[in-house]
């Protein structure tokens, strides 16, 4: 080889050894954030609030997740969509869980949102219903599942009343205050939210709380964080992930109820801002209560409401409570 060619060579070897040197200084190409769909029950709400935290302050960001967070489909219900894996996670309730797992739908509820029932049957004082009993000869507006004559059944039985005495009235997810004036004399409610909005606008209510009558109706936990068996047993690193930035943002509200209701309110903009931190304030406090941490879930609140549930007939067939939930992915 002539004296050029191989000066030829040494150039195009120089520059070879060039690029390969400036690729091994390059740092390595992170993998795309791994994409969420988290499922809502209702519109954003404050029981949503710790989601849109872990949004705006980018936590779920930190964990490598690309997080949607979504309103309830039309013509299915959220349980069947994440047991489907068309969400991965989803907002449901206790004895929704209960209830889809008699079905065998594989579903499994991962965080309690609050840890214990703030719900309640709520009317106008002026209906002077101010104790189960007092339900008798009046208009219930119904959303339509079959736990809501079973509850009444139980918590008028507690105090003397007939639950046949009850006119139910399906009205939806209607508006409360809409329906009280012109087609039922009470509704169960979040008192977290509806009761408190009560209080804003004036309108005295009494609402007959459930936790006020826990040795008839058990305590269980409403709202909870579900997601699919398939998710817990294939991706355990995904759902640890989520519940580790989820955690983060209800402990957050917890601590900060102010800043988290203009985190909420800035991710829902459609919402009344009085109601949101008002609402907020009241209900921050409630999220972890007097568990040892936000999100922890006990077998026997669990084991006695399904126990509940089967005695009166509101699941197909018994379940295992030690199946329906995990405390395995909280932080």
């Amino acid at each position: 080889m002539s004296g050029g060619s191989w000066s030829k060579v040494g150039v195009l070897l120089a520059m070879v050894l060039t690029a390969v040197s400036c690729r091994a200084a390059e740092p390595m190409a992170t993998a795309s954030p791994v994409p969420v769909v988290v499922m809502l029950d209702w519109f954003p709400n404050t029981n949503h609030t710790g989601l849109y935290v872990a949004l705006e302050k980018g936590w779920y960001s930190d964990e490598d997740l690309e997080v949607e967070v979504i309103q309830p489909a039309e013509g299915s219900t959220l349980v069947q969509v994440v047991a489907a894996g068309q969400a991965d996670f989803g907002i449901s309730y206790q004895e929704e869980v209960s209830y889809a797992r008699a079905e065998d739908l594989p579903i499994v509820s991962i965080a309690a949102i609050i840890q214990h029932n703030t719900s309640g049957f709520a009317s106008p004082e002026d209906r002077g219903i101010t104790r189960p009993k007092g339900f008798e000869g009046k208009r219930y507006g119904s959303w339509g599942s079959p736990i809501e004559r079973a509850v009444l059944d139980v918590l008028m039985g507690c105090d003397g009343g007939d639950v046949d005495e009850v006119e139910f009235i399906d009205i939806g997810w209607a508006d409360f205050f809409t329906v009280v004036q012109r087609d039922v004399d009470f509704a169960w409610i979040f008192y977290g939210w509806t009761g408190v909005e009560a209080e804003l606008r004036g309108m005295p209510i009494n609402v007959v709380m459930l936790n006020e009558w826990s040795d008839c109706v058990p305590d269980y936990y409403t709202p909870v964080i579900i997601t699919s068996e398939q998710n817990v047993a294939e991706e355990p690193d995904l759902v640890r992930s989520f519940m580790a930035a989820t955690a983060r943002g209800y402990e957050f509200a917890i601590a900060n109820p102010g800043e988290a209701a203009e985190i909420l309110l800035k991710h829902a903009p459609e919402s009344n801002p009085d109601l949101v931190r008002r609402s907020q304030e009241w209900l921050s406090p409630q999220y972890q209560a007097d568990a040892p941490a936000w999100g922890e879930q006990k077998l026997e609140i669990w084991q006695e409401y399904t126990d509940w549930m089967a005695d009166r007939e509101l699941l197909p067939r018994h379940i295992d409570a030690q199946q329906a939930f995990t405390n395995d992915f909280l932080p």
